[in-house]
């Protein structure tokens, strides 16, 4: 692999270069999980609007930009996991990458920030066990679903009191049940052959998708993605509960085009002329409109590119520690939880220091003490040898299971 930094033409192939953890997707993913909790301080603290918002002309801000960004990694990782494995390995490894994390980071707002706070509204916990109380939350939001956005009352009381600018605990998790719609449909594909035999198909769904968004983005250049899509119909779906059809498209055709760009990586060069005009692209539908049309695209290229071009350095950041899913996870919870203490009396810097401290310290417990452990039992036989599903894994699982690039790295997108 070329370690040099002199700007060419082509070093490779993605195929080539994005390979193993010789990469920087763990600082990329670090980076774009703590945009979010970023994005959020100014909202969630103060009421105003996230970062980026002027810039962009209303068409996103710094937290629902990396979103996209977070869907376009997955896309890549998850899609390889796909290819790999056989479907009830791929189901296992996902499951064991979000859920546990996630049900134990509910019990955290259940049953430790949300009596807190209750406490400190009322100096009583008398009704705190009512309808729509810990128990309830965790009912209704088990399935990666937000169901249930306060606990007992909160956050509305909050919202009342002026303390806080958002009804719910952990507004973040809302991305979750999409990510794992794009899981589903890795596993259709894989399962029908498409991956590995009729990859023009991907190409096919892609093109799909990003029709619906150009035919309502090309209309308007500073169009707000899904958050001006209003004429999709909603639907349920159980156990996810709501889905709103506009974020399934804008995501899922971001997550399509990471998949695209694993399919097709022996034909995608890493260029750095065209990494450069890519951020320009970018940057320039930031501020200038278009960026559903052109700026995502292009973003993905930027993604995989600095992921392989950033100083071999920083590939050592998350290549054995993975703490972006906890940042995400956590990070919303931490800032409701100071925002309603009163923490931002202090002004904006120093409550997103606390914000940062608390939110690292949890993502640190929940990776050493929940997520590595899960992941341990990600080769686990899950039946006896079945053939092209558990037999393979099987057979090459070390006498210490070590996480792959994409089993580490392949987790929920925040907001």
């Amino acid at each position: 692999m070329h370690r040099g930094f002199a700007l060419r033409w082509s070093h490779g192939t993605v195929a080539e270069l994005l390979t193993g953890r010789h990469n920087s997707l763990g600082l990329l993913r670090l980076l774009l999980a703590s945009a979010v909790v970023v994005s959020h301080a100014r909202i969630l603290g103060y009421g105003g609007k996230e970062y980026l918002h002027t810039f962009t002309g209303g068409q996103t801000d710094l937290g629902k930009l990396s979103v996209y960004g977070f869907f376009v990694l997955s896309g890549i990782l998850v899609t390889r996991s796909g290819m790999r494995l056989g479907l009830g390995r791929f189901l296992w490894h996902r499951a064991l990458r979000i859920f546990p994390g996630f049900w134990v980071c509910l019990m955290v707002a259940a049953f430790v920030a949300a009596p807190l706070l209750y406490w400190r509204l009322h100096s009583t916990l008398d009704g705190f066990n009512g309808p729509h109380g810990p128990f309830d939350y965790l009912t209704s939001n088990w399935a990666v679903a937000t169901n249930q956005y306060d606990i007992s009352g909160v956050m509305a009381d909050g919202r009342s009191a002026g303390l806080v600018h958002n009804g719910a605990f952990n507004g973040a998790l809302w991305s979750l049940r999409y990510e794992f719609l794009c899981y589903l449909a890795v596993a259709t594909l894989a399962v029908i052959g498409v991956l590995t035999r009729a990859r023009r198909a991907v190409l096919l769904i892609t093109a799909v998708l990003g029709w619906l968004v150009i035919r309502q983005a090309s209309t308007d250049a500073f169009w707000a993605g899904p958050y001006d899509a209003r004429i999709l119909e909603n639907f349920q779906l159980p156990p996810f509960g709501q889905i709103n059809t506009s974020f399934l498209i804008y995501l899922g055709f971001a997550f399509a085009l990471g998949a695209v760009i694993e399919l097709y990586k022996e034909k995608i060069p890493v260029s750095d002329p065209l990494g450069v005009a890519a951020l320009a692209v970018l940057l320039g539908s930031l501020h200038y409109g278009y960026l559903f049309t052109v700026g995502i695209p292009a973003f993905a290229y930027v993604l995989v590119w600095l992921a392989i071009r950033l100083p071999a350095a920083f590939r050592r950041v998350g290549a054995k520690h993975d703490y972006s899913y906890g940042i995400y996870i956590y990070g919303f919870l931490v800032q409701q939880t100071l925002a309603l203490l009163g923490y931002t009396r202090w002004g904006l810097p120093a409550y997103l220091a606390l914000t940062f401290v608390f939110t690292l310290l949890l993502a640190m417990a929940s990776w050493h003490f929940v997520e590595r452990p899960a992941m341990r039992l990600k080769d686990l036989r899950l039946g006896k040898g079945r053939r092209g599903d558990d037999a393979q894994p099987a057979r090459q699982a070390p006498d210490k299971p070590v996480p792959s690039s994409e089993d580490v790295y392949a987790g929920a997108s925040p907001r």
